[in-house]
């Protein structure tokens, strides 16, 4: 059985307040820990697993140092997931470092975009289509939100994600071209496949800021052919995506 004080120390980590105190976040699922473990598994600091994954995963935890493994039951699995179903595993992970950097590739630029399942579909959506760094503003979701890190289904550990003020990376980077997603922009069809630059989107109500709108190149939409208002900021990154970025 976990101590008490185990228990709390990850239940606290499912606030960000104390994530940014410890450096850690929380990963559940076979999936993305079976990713983490063949990808970086000294990011680990602590694994807790039901006995039938620990035995049918034997190859890929004798990477890990057998003090960070936990055989659990099930009700104690349950007590520290943020899942309603607990998963098999759950792991305690440290934090990547930030980077803040521009690229000749294509990037996503995300204006305070809040919602933690369109934030993590994003970045999905960029690593399917090969996008390496996705820049943000610094009141766009945690990444580490255990929302996020499900929605991304593991391409948070492909897909660097910094947070920084846009309008500071925009000026210091005046030389790479921003192409804005607004409703009122040109066509999606008249453009060609990008090469390089960045696709600003904005937040999921209220778009993109003014300033940084003033910042960007152009502006781009896709034409409305229905009534709807609006689409949901993850899908409209997909379909825009899916026109620009050529293979």
């Amino acid at each position: 059985m976990l101590s008490k004080s185990r228990v709390k120390y990850i239940q606290s980590l499912y606030h960000k307040k104390f994530r940014d105190e410890e450096g850690c976040f929380v990963v559940e699922g076979p999936k993305i820990i079976t990713e983490l473990l063949s990808g970086i598994p000294n990011n680990i600091v602590s694994l807790y697993a039901v006995a039938s994954w620990l035995q049918a995963n034997q190859p890929l935890l004798q990477q890990l140092d057998p003090s960070f493994v936990y055989r659990v039951e099930e009700p104690d699995l349950k007590r520290i997931s943020s899942l309603k179903t607990p998963n098999q595993v759950l792991a305690v992970v440290k934090k990547r470092k930030p980077e803040v950097g521009s690229s000749s590739k294509a990037s996503l630029i995300l204006d305070r975009i809040q919602d933690p399942g369109n934030f993590g579909t994003i970045i999905r959506t960029a690593d399917w289509f090969g996008i390496s760094s996705v820049i943000c503003s610094a009141d766009c979701a945690d990444l580490y939100n255990p929302k996020v890190i499900q929605a991304t289904m593991g391409s948070m550990l492909r897909v660097g994600v910094t947070y920084t003020s846009l309008v500071g990376w925009m000026k210091e980077n005046d030389g790479i071209p921003v192409f804005a997603a607004t409703l009122h922009g040109k066509s999606l069809y008249e453009f060609p496949a990008m090469t390089g630059g960045a696709l600003l989107i904005g937040n999921e109500s209220r778009g993109i800021d003014p300033e940084l709108l003033s910042l960007c190149q152009d502006e781009i939409t896709i034409p409305r052919i229905g009534t709807a208002e609006s689409l949901n900021a993850a899908v409209a990154t997909g379909i825009l995506l899916s026109h620009l970025i050529k293979p």
